[in-house]
């Protein structure tokens, strides 16, 4: 279930930053047009591909516009691994995440059952859940076999 998406257009951007309430900066759309190619990204990777595009942008600035676009929902934050967090489009269908202990490749799963939240919490402690996110953790085929 990997996704490619369809990169939005300028107008798209502008739109979907103008209604989460955010200026439609230049550095915020150029990371919605890579994020919008689908997969998922580290902020490295997401500054290396974005300073091709913008020279002048800092690292911190690439980590400013993603905490930023995580608030609003528009990109998702994946905290997958011991390793660094992964940023992906939020499609708002809670799917889950598969990681290789071994290479680190990571693939979308479907929710684990029934409507988002997937899974229901034994204990709330009063809390209204809105999300179960959840990570499985195995090794791929292709390391399976080394």
């Amino acid at each position: 279930m990997e996704h490619t998406l369809t990169p939005p257009t300028d107008a798209e951007l502008r739109d979907r930053l103008k209604a989460a309430g955010l200026r439609a900066t230049t550095p915020r759309a150029a990371v919605m047009r890579l994020l919008g190619r689908g997969g998922h990204w580290s902020a490295t990777e997401v500054f290396d591909e974005v300073k091709v595009e913008l020279p002048g942008t800092s690292v911190q600035a690439v980590y400013g516009v993603l905490s930023a676009l995580c608030e609003v929902r528009i990109l998702r934050k994946i905290e997958a691994s011991a390793g660094a967090a992964l940023y992906e489009v939020h499609r708002g269908d809670n799917h889950h995440h598969l990681v290789c202990v071994m290479c680190g490749d990571i693939r979308d799963v479907p929710c684990a059952v029934g409507q988002a939240p997937c899974l229901t919490a034994s204990e709330s402690h009063g809390y209204e859940i809105l999300a179960a996110d959840v990570t499985y953790r195995g090794v791929c085929p292709a390391c399976a076999t080394v």
